[in-house]
């Protein structure tokens, strides 16, 4: 019986660690490596592309690659109010990243701003939070074994601190 050279099964095998990349399936990694290798080198290099002072206030959103219809666009977030240091320090990071990768990867920079502001929730009412607590207070209370309650205890004054 003949061995067949051509079939749709992978027959061969890699012995010791594999890379991620050769685990996944053959339509996947033709993704990854037409979008997916520019914006991952982007996003890891963006200090180096961007410089310090811009690199606190933008980061890379997305990046559309060119087509028929369109130039390849590289999508940034900016915080308001610095869009205009950005705005004028368009070109010099076009170049950055051309020249970084070699060939021109990007034609176009969008701009695309956001509101800083963090939202951070604050404890409304302390007292259900106490009251939580005074239920599970309540049921260590009514442990018979003093050991296991003394564990308990340090476990909820634990819990209080975090």
């Amino acid at each position: 019986m003949q061995f067949k050279k051509y079939s749709k099964q992978r027959n061969r095998t890699i012995q010791g660690l594999r890379s991620f990349k050769d685990t996944l399936p053959k339509n996947v990694q033709k993704i990854i490596n037409k979008k997916g290798h520019i914006y991952s080198e982007t996003l890891n290099n963006w200090k180096y592309i961007v410089g310090e002072s811009l690199f606190k206030v933008c980061y890379p959103k997305s990046f559309k690659n060119s087509n028929k219809f369109g130039s390849s666009t590289l999508s940034v977030m900016v915080k308001r109010g610095h869009e205009i240091d950005l705005e004028y320090s368009k070109k010099i990071i076009m170049d950055k990243m051309n020249l970084f990768f070699g060939y021109s990867v990007v034609e176009k920079l969008k701009l695309v701003s956001f509101d800083d502001e963090m939202n951070i929730f604050s404890k409304v009412n302390e007292k259900e939070e106490n009251v939580t607590n005074n239920k599970y207070e309540k049921k260590i209370k009514n442990v018979k074994n003093e050991k296991i309650k003394k564990s308990l205890y340090e476990l909820n004054k634990v819990f209080k601190e975090k």
